[in-house]
């Protein structure tokens, strides 16, 4: 069975790519941060280039600033981990983190720097897909360099929460990339819908368990039938309750129990993209599934 076309027939063009994969695929593998293990830090090249060969459809990229206005890939608030820093990267200069090492999976130095995003922009340019992400309060300078490349409008699927303030300068970009809402609520997905200017495309639900209303299959199949993909996060950022994501079938539950009581719910749900932190196990099983 085919998937819907997703995204406003008004930016079908820029959607194809997308569209093209999705039909493909089925259910796209999105890989979290890049694949990081051994020597190669998450947020790289290297990673994301690892990611694309252990069988992911999609990388995850996020975004920080530095004090002069260059764009790395980096997660803030990462730093204790990654560079042995107790401090937020985006209180430095370009200069200063140039001379910054990223610290690898046994906290030795990688040798590897953090990596500009223009960098990455530049390397990635053959119609991978990419999720830009935690790039909201920096959107200006993000649009500004994506917009240096234009190949990046057909690969760039950027994602943000529904506030007022972020969709709003989603609603004046001139360029209409591909936007994801991040959503906890009803209202939450009417408010996006609410843009008419905005290229959405999908909306990563979120549900903490299987009562939320971001769990229902009445909920996917609405949006299906209104032309947009549904996201779901398996990855396990902690125990924490906060930090459940999609009711608790995540890629450890996954692991531990068997790919049937995690992704397996996921992909019978009718998910469309799934991101995880184990993308060589899913989509080999995805593919056992759907293919």
């Amino acid at each position: 069975m085919n998937k819907p076309i997703f995204g406003r027939e008004k930016y079908r063009h820029i959607n194809a790519n997308l569209n093209a994969q999705m039909q493909e695929k089925k259910c796209l593998v999105a890989q979290h941060r890049g694949a990081h293990a051994g020597n190669i830090a998450q947020n790289t090249g290297l990673a994301f280039k690892a990611s694309m060969l252990l069988g992911a459809d999609m990388f995850e990229l996020d975004v920080s600033k530095s004090t002069d206005g260059t764009l790395y890939c980096f997660h803030d608030t990462t730093e204790d981990v990654n560079l042995r820093l107790h401090t937020n990267i985006e209180k430095f200069s370009s200069a200063a983190i140039a001379e910054f090492n990223l610290y690898n999976s046994i906290w030795e130095p990688s040798g590897h720097p953090v990596q500009k995003m223009e960098d990455v922009l530049k390397e990635f340019c053959h119609g991978e897909l990419f999720n830009v992400d935690r790039s909201w309060n920096k959107l200006e300078d993000t649009f500004a360099l994506l917009n240096k490349y234009p190949h990046t409008v057909h690969q760039a699927l950027m994602k943000a929460p529904a506030k007022v303030e972020i969709l709003d300068k989603y609603e004046k970009e001139p360029t209409k990339f591909m936007f994801m809402g991040i959503v906890r609520t009803l209202e939450d997905i009417e408010l996006i819908l609410s843009y008419e200017n905005i290229n959405v495309v999908g909306f990563e639900l979120i549900a903490n368990s299987e009562d939320s209303p971001m769990w229902q299959d009445d909920l996917i199949e609405r949006l299906h039938e209104q032309g947009y993909f549904v996201w779901y996060n398996a990855i396990t950022l902690s125990c924490l309750e906060k930090h459940i994501l999609c009711a608790g079938h995540d890629d450890d539950i996954s692991i531990k129990e068997g790919f049937d009581h995690g992704w397996g719910v996921l992909i019978r749900k009718n998910t469309d993209i799934i991101q995880t932190d184990w993308p060589a196990l899913l989509s080999r099983y995805r593919d056992s599934l759907l293919l």
